[in-house]
């Protein structure tokens, strides 16, 4: 996708950023994450676009002690398949490659072929009790998880 731009989340992209994710949430695909919660992680978010037209999002949570979690990784319907969320999560780790060393970057996903593509490796999920604290004990899906924990990790 030659004319495809992934930046940095901007106050003007939330409520597109939240309106996308309402449409996955509805679906079970994420959690629901209200225009607050989306405003106070802004640094978290990068988007894509093509031509300013919105395409997708996804997140890089830091849940300290260098572990990252991909979240929120959203694709409208007519972008999917196009590469959008590849080149969303490529940008998570070039810029997590940027910065200081020692880091992990995770996911929990229903799609792990698409990561596994990416270099992400299969895990337990007892390798990431900072996300069962943080996120899994209010998740609709808790006693039914059908979620992979993947990670990535360069060395």
């Amino acid at each position: 996708m030659p004319d495809l731009l992934v930046r940095k989340a901007l106050l003007t992209d939330v409520d597109v950023i939240h309106a996308l994710l309402e449409r996955y949430a509805a679906e079970g695909v994420v959690l629901r994450r209200d225009k607050k919660d989306i405003e106070e992680r802004l640094e978290n978010f990068r988007v894509a676009e093509e031509n300013g037209r919105f395409l997708g999002c996804g997140a890089a949570r830091h849940h300290g002690g260098g572990l990252y979690e991909v979240r929120s990784l959203v694709i409208s319907p007519e972008a999917q398949g196009r590469g959008v969320g590849r080149a969303l999560v490529e940008k998570m780790i070039s810029d997590l490659e940027s910065g200081p060393s020692g880091w992990r970057l995770f996911t929990l996903t229903t799609t792990p072929a698409f990561f596994q593509r990416l270099g992400f490796r299969r895990v337990s999920i007892d390798c990431f009790p900072e996300k069962i604290w943080s996120d899994c004990h209010c998740c609709p899906k808790k006693d039914r998880c059908d979620e992979v924990p993947l990670v990535f990790q360069r060395g």
